[in-house]
């Protein structure tokens, strides 16, 4: 039995900041995993993307911030359960909660805060007929190693933020031998910036932009050799490529969340923004993982109500005890 102060569902972002603020109330934690890494969607899908919505980093690369995080909490000493998934969360007379994980750990706490994400991701796939056959033989549905693509005609598909990233990416520090960005509409639904970005490479001619076009055949031995690419539903043309990348997003879904006994609404666990609480006492939910009016999905936004949370817990854990509120700017982190 692994006993902590605060349970911690997931080791993403939100979820390693979650450690940070808890620690500052002397509160520790033990995080739960289904991955063998920390990091999330962040360190699994897609490590070397830039993201630049946090706050003091122009542009900080997701691997990198997830190892930043880390340094962050290293001096609280969190505990892992990694390469397992939480399926069970059960409440003892005396108020504390054990957590099961589908290989049998379980772990007590007096607060669980669930910091899932989206939950369980699976790809979606195009309707393209054989395209199992060549599911890691040059067919990928996430970008985890740009450097894979290295030298290499690459086909993406899709017409979201991942799909216009990824094809700047490549571009831009020329990694890949070509690009083609295949997209079945004439207009994209990511960033403007993005699309202008990726409409400059085009005109540059740096990139093979097809548009109100779709990929429908496949091509090879054992690995990938080539694409027929239908446009405007005429008969397909034949591109040679090494990769064809089909970024149209992950569905996902709350697995054993579901059956928590918690309330969800929008594939989402309803919370109450006073402190992110359920409607289970003394479990909470932050990040993507949570619904309220108003809701972003955003990583910045999921800091903020990790750190609302831990107040509430701290009064679940110590009572007896009056929380006042310290500054790290005074206090430093080795005050807490």
């Amino acid at each position: 039995m692994i006993e902590t102060d605060i349970t911690i569902i997931g080791a993403g972002p939100v979820g390693l900041f979650t450690v940070f603020e808890a620690g500052l109330l002397k509160l520790k934690c033990h995080l739960i995993d289904s991955l063998a890494q920390p990091g999330g969607q962040l360190t699994e899908i897609y490590p070397k993307k830039p993201i630049y919505d946090i706050p003091g980093y122009a542009s900080v690369n997701a691997g990198e911030l997830i190892d930043n995080l880390l340094e962050q909490i290293a001096p609280f000493k969190p505990g892992y359960t990694l390469g397992e998934s939480a399926v069970s969360i059960d409440k003892e007379e005396n108020g504390d909660f054990i957590v099961t994980t589908n290989k049998g750990t379980e772990h007590r706490s007096k607060a669980v805060i669930i910091a899932g994400g989206l939950g369980v991701f699976q790809p979606r796939k195009p309707p393209v007929a054989n395209l199992e056959k060549f599911e890691d033989n040059g067919v990928e549905y996430i970008i985890k190693e740009p450097n894979l693509y290295k030298d290499k005609d690459v086909v993406i598909a899709g017409g979201g933020d991942s799909a216009l990233d990824w094809t700047i990416y490549l571009v831009e520090n020329e990694i890949a031998k070509s690009v083609a960005l295949v997209h079945r509409r004439a207009s994209f639904r990511g960033h403007l910036d993005s699309v202008q970005k990726v409409m400059d490479l085009a005109d540059a001619g740096k990139i093979d932009l097809i548009t109100e076009a779709e990929v429908t055949d496949l091509y090879g031995n054992e690995k990938l050799e080539a694409i027929g690419i239908s446009k405007n539903k005429e008969a397909s043309v034949t591109r040679n490529t090494d990769h064809f990348v089909p970024l149209f997003g992950l569905k996902p879904t709350l697995g054993p969340i579901a059956d928590w006994g918690l309330e969800i609404e929008k594939n989402a666990i309803k919370v109450n923004t006073i402190d992110y609480s359920t409607n289970r006492e003394g479990i909470f939910a932050v990040g993507d993982v949570n619904q309220y009016p108003g809701k972003l999905k955003l990583i910045l936004c999921g800091f903020h109500e990790a750190t609302l949370a831990v107040q509430s817990v701290f009064s679940l854990v110590y009572p007896e005890k009056k929380n006042v509120l310290k500054y790290t700017t005074v206090n430093g982190v080795s005050g807490f």
